[in-house]
């Protein structure tokens, strides 16, 4: 609604308004009084019983603050994803002193821009749904979300860009995701004032592809294109890092682990405990090229993959397989060690299953950096093999096994551990959607807000 379409409120729209009437036969002198006085009562306890309901369980921006822009995206903005009952939905946490007040404001942008693509639900369980988890985590958090902009320390610009699967491949097609975005920031700097103040730098965007904002599953691309120019100022929430310098990861951004659905992952420990019986040592199912096609020069997983197939198929100590089957989480709660070899990013999905299901995880991806390093002591629960040292993994693995074995699984399977690194619709404390927020926490010198009343 614009600014134009607003009606003055009147007597059949002005918030509550109550008629009620007693009906009864015959004139009655002698009680009309008490009736009089009976249905006074009545009208005023309702109407305090709906008014209080109403406030309890809203949070209204204060019309003093609520800014004016002539769009429909600015009037309606907090109430177009919120959910239908906040006082069942929201997060029951209380933000902490640790992050003195920090509060979010969500754009409510359209629904083309990320619930419609929900209608598939492969959108919100596949491997880059990190996007649609931490926005519906952040709907929910109520004390840290702020519906008014003004009070804002950062700024979640909810697109989903995942989520345009190929017809051909099957694979998400992101080679949309620049133009979407631009689209929405092009929204949002018109009918707001938040984003041109700061030049997007203290908003907020999710990334969760192979190489976060450059928008490619292929290296050489996605370095080619680059992270858009519109971008680069603003905040990245990305699954991409690596420990040395890369043109993908060249903007402000904070590690963020790949999606894996927290309900698989109770459901696979129902049937098996953490502590449960292990029976394959050395676990890995995914793709396996025996040749590797060139691409440009490239070969898949740098074809570290094919070594670990070509050197290990037949010994009796590993269990590979390189066919798709639905139920391999129930493999890798059976598995001591886990392999996490890089795909055509040096990340993997492989890296969350195996620490949410207690499998010792083996990275192989040089130069990977690992996700939340404050809150994941990642030396003391996993193991890092070289890409050249492939050939060594059977010897490697035996002497671990042999020696401290038990200490990390021990480590690994403190539950804290596999919390920090899932996402919950409804954020819990220590949670990933939690730790990203201490992420943010850090970088409130980027907040407008903060700025201003640091200066007066």
């Amino acid at each position: 609604m614009v600014a134009s379409e607003l009606q003055k409120p009147t007597k059949k729209n002005r918030g509550f308004y109550v008629k009620m009437r007693i009906l009864h036969k015959g004139r009655q002198p002698e009680k009309n009084l008490f009736f009089k006085y009976y249905q006074w009562l009545l009208w005023f306890s309702f109407t305090l019983y709906l008014l209080t309901s109403f406030f309890v369980t809203n949070k209204p921006i204060p019309l003093s603050k609520t800014p004016v822009f002539g769009s429909k995206f600015s009037l309606a903005s907090h109430v177009l994803f919120e959910p239908v009952n906040k006082t069942s939905q929201q997060s029951k946490l209380k933000n902490p002193a640790t992050f003195k007040d920090l509060k979010i404001y969500i754009y409510g942008l359209s629904p083309e821009y990320n619930e419609n693509w929900v209608s598939n639900k492969r959108c919100s369980n596949h491997l880059f749904a990190s996007e649609v988890a931490i926005h519906r985590a952040l709907l929910n958090a109520y004390d840290f979300r702020t519906f008014d902009p003004n009070e804002a320390d950062f700024f979640f610009v909810p697109v989903y860009v995942s989520c345009n699967f190929s017809t051909v491949n099957g694979f998400p097609d992101i080679g949309n995701a620049p133009s979407l975005l631009f689209s929405a920031i092009q929204l949002i700097s018109t009918n707001y004032p938040f984003w041109n103040r700061s030049r997007g730098s203290d908003h907020v965007f999710v990334a969760s592809h192979d190489y976060g904002a450059c928008f490619h599953a292929m290296e050489e691309r996605a370095i080619d294109s680059g992270i858009p120019e519109f971008l680069k100022n603003s905040i990245i929430l990305q699954t991409f890092g690596v420990n040395y310098k890369h043109p993908c990861q060249e903007v402000e951004h904070i590690l963020i682990p790949p999606y894996i659905t927290p309900e698989s992952v109770r459901k696979t420990l129902e049937k098996a405990p953490l502590t449960g019986n292990r029976d394959i040592m050395v676990f890995f199912r995914g793709k396996m090229e025996v040749h590797p096609k060139n691409f440009s020069g490239k070969f898949y997983s740098k074809r570290v993959r094919t070594e670990i197939w070509r050197r290990y198929k037949g010994d009796k100590r590993f269990y590979l397989q390189r066919h798709r089957f639905t139920g391999y989480q129930s493999e890798i709660v059976r598995s001591v060690f886990c392999l996490c070899p890089l795909g055509w990013a040096p990340w993997s999905p492989r890296l969350v299953e195996s620490v949410a299901l207690g499998c010792v995880p083996v990275i192989i991806a040089d130069g990977i950096r690992l996700p939340f390093p404050s809150a994941v002591k990642w030396a003391e629960i996993s193991l890092t093999v070289g890409e050249r040292d492939v050939g060594k993994l059977g010897k490697i693995l035996e002497h671990v096994a042999a020696t401290n074995l038990s200490a990390i699984q021990r480590n690994l399977w403190d539950p804290a551990i596999k919390h920090t690194l899932l996402f919950n619709d409804l954020m819990e404390e220590g949670d990933a959607t939690w730790q990203i927020l201490v992420s943010l926490y850090k970088k409130l010198d980027r907040s407008y807000r903060k700025s201003r009343v640091s200066s007066q």
